[in-house]
C-alpha cells in the first residue's frame, strides 16, 4: 500500500527515541526496582486551584464547541500577560492558544516553511523538535550548542550555516535537555543574524517560569526592533503541573495569526472552552507550585554535582533552569547510549541517552530531578558505582 512521504520523513523520529524509558517501565511492570530519571513529568499534582476552576466551568455548561483562535477571556488574559512581562503592548489578536506546546510548535512550523527551506535549531535539542521540523518537509540544520560556551547558542554558529533556503532561526530557552539560559545579548546578537538574512525566530519558552533562583530569564519578545519576524510557543505544562491539560499558545504577530489561524481551525477548530476558562486564571493568577519546584531542582542539581563530579571521569553540567542535568559519561569509552542501557540492566537507574537529543550530545546523559532528594542521592551513587566499574575500579 502507498502512504504519504510524512510518513518515511518522520520513520524513527517519534517514540524510538523512548526505548529506554519504555525499557525501564517494562521491567518495573515485572517487578524490578527502577528509580526513573527520564522523562520531565512535574513533580506535584496541578494546583486544586485549577482543578476547581477547570471543575466549575464544566459544571457552568462551559463543554461546547470554541473556536480556532481561542476563548476571548483567555486570550485577553495572554495579552495582559505578555504586556507586563515584555515592556509593550499586545494584543488579543497577536495570540492563538492550541493544545499545548507541541502542537503548538507543529502548527508554528507548518505555517512558516514547506519542503525546499531550511530551519536552524540548535543541537542538542529536545527530542520532538527534528520530527516537528521534518513534518513540513523541511531540512534541518543543527547548529552546535557547545559545553564551552554553556550550550548557549552563538551568533557566529548560526551566520555560518545560513544558506539560501534557510527561514526560521529555532530557539529554545530555557533549554531542555541542558538548562542553558540564552541572555538579552545572546538573543539581540541572535535576532540581528535573522534580520539581516530575513529569518523568522522561533522560539520556545515553555520553562520560562522554570529558571533558578538569581538566573534571569529573557526573551526575543523583549526586543520591539524585531518584533514583526519573533514567535514564541508555551504552555501550562510545566510551570503549572499540568501537562495533561494540554493547554498552550503562541504569541507573534498578528498578521502571522492571521494566516496561522486556518491551519489552527483545519487542525482542531478550538480547544475546550472549561480548559481555557483554567488556563485564564492560571496566566492571570501566576503559578502557585513553579518557584518550589525551582529551589528543589536546583539542589537535586548540587545533589549530582557533588555526587557524580570527577568519578571515573564524569562531569556534570549545571543547569541554570528546567528539570534536567546532563552529565558528560565519555570518559568511559561508551556512547551515552550503551552507558545508559548498561546502568539500567545492572543498577535499575533510567536515564535518557544523549544521542536522543541530537549528535551534539553523544557520550552524555539527561538525567530528570524530578524525584525525591533521597532517590537523587541514591541515583547518583549508583551511577558512580557504574562508571567505576566500566574503569575496572571498585566503588
Amino acid at each position: 500500500m502507498r502512504y504519504a512521504p510524512v510518513t518515511d520523513r518522520l520513520a524513527g523520529l517519534g517514540g524510538a527515541k523512548w526505548d529506554i524509558h519504555f525499557r525501564a517501565r517494562k521491567l518495573k511492570s515485572q517487578g524490578r526496582r527502577v528509580i526513573e530519571l527520564t522523562i520531565g513529568e512535574p513533580d506535584v499534582a496541578t494546583p486544586d486551584t485549577l482543578i476547581a476552576a477547570a471543575a466549575a466551568s464544566m459544571q457552568a455548561g462551559r463543554t461546547g464547541y470554541s473556536n480556532g483562535r481561542g476563548e476571548p477571556k483567555t486570550l485577553d488574559a495572554l495579552a495582559a500577560r505578555y504586556t507586563a512581562r515584555r515592556g509593550r503592548t499586545f494584543g488579543a489578536d497577536q495570540v492563538i492558544c492550541l493544545p499545548g506546546t507541541q502542537t503548538t510548535l507543529y502548527a508554528v512550523l507548518n505555517t512558516l516553511v514547506t519542503a525546499g527551506d531550511a530551519v536552524l535549531v540548535g543541537d542538542p535539542m529536545y527530542a520532538t523538535y527534528e520530527g516537528l521540523i521534518r513534518s513540513t518537509g523541511a531540512e534541518m540544520i543543527p547548529v552546535p550548542l557547545r559545553a564551552e560556551h554553556g550550550f548557549r547558542m552563538q551568533a557566529a554558529d548560526v551566520a555560518a550555516r545560513i544558506t539560501p533556503a534557510t527561514r526560521v532561526l529555532f530557539l529554545n530557552s530555557p533549554h531542555n535537555p541542558t538548562g542553558a539560559v540564552l541572555s538579552t545579548d545572546d538573543l539581540r546578537a541572535l535576532c540581528a543574524v535573522a534580520a539581516t538574512h530575513d529569518l523568522w525566530v522561533l522560539c520556545d519558552e515553555v520553562y520560562e517560569d522554570m529558571c533558578f533562583p538569581g538566573v534571569k530569564f529573557a526573551s526575543p519578545l523583549d526586543l520591539p526592533e524585531y518584533a514583526e519576524r519573533v514567535v514564541v510557543a508555551s504552555s501550562l505544562s510545566k510551570s503549572h503541573a499540568a501537562p495533561g491539560f494540554r493547554s498552550g499558545w503562541c504569541v507573534g504577530p498578528a498578521e502571522f495569526m492571521d494566516r496561522l489561524l486556518p491551519l489552527s481551525e483545519t487542525m482542531l477548530f478550538g480547544s475546550q472552552p472549561f480548559i481555557a476558562d483554567m488556563t485564564a486564571l492560571a496566566v492571570s493568577e501566576g503559578s502557585p507550585v513553579a518557584a518550589e519546584m525551582m529551589a528543589r531542582f536546583q539542589r537535586r542539581a548540587a545533589i549530582l554535582f557533588a555526587g557524580l563530579e570527577g568519578i571515573a571521569g564524569l562531569h556534570v553540567h549545571v543547569p541554570q533552569a528546567g528539570m534536567f542535568c546532563v552529565v558528560d559519561v565519555r570518559a568511559t569509552g561508551l556512547s551515552g547510549e550503551a552507558f545508559a542501557l548498561g546502568l539500567l540492566e545492572a543498577q535499575g537507574v533510567a536515564v535518557m541517552p544523549g544521542e536522543s537529543f541530537g549528535d551534539g550530545l553523544a557520550g552524555w546523559l539527561r538525567i530528570s530531578l524530578t524525584q525525591p532528594d533521597e532517590l537523587i542521592i541514591e541515583a547518583a551513587e549508583r551511577i558512580g558505582r557504574h562508571a567505576l566499574g566500566l574503569k575496572g575500579v571498585a566503588a
